[in-house]
């Protein structure tokens, strides 16, 4: 009897610590991902650098041609 209940007793603290680390890393995972979305990575920045470059050069070769100038699409 006692090996039975002692059984029945393990199984069912095997889930309670299975949730109490869950309740416990929660907090944790939670500020991680938070944090990365608050901050910027490196490759995320240069990836928006680039973009911003292109912009500004696609504007610039628009301008020359509005301005009748050649050789507009020239690096």
């Amino acid at each position: 009897m006692r090996l039975l209940a002692t059984c029945i007793f393990m199984a069912a603290l095997s889930g309670c610590i299975s949730t109490v680390g869950k309740v416990v890393t929660a907090p944790v995972k939670a500020g991680a991902k938070a944090a990365d979305w608050a901050t910027t990575s490196q490759d995320e920045a240069d990836r928006e650098r680039g973009r911003e470059i292109r912009r500004q050069e696609e504007a610039a070769r628009k301008a020359c041609k509005k301005r009748g100038g050649h050789n507009c699409d020239e690096d």
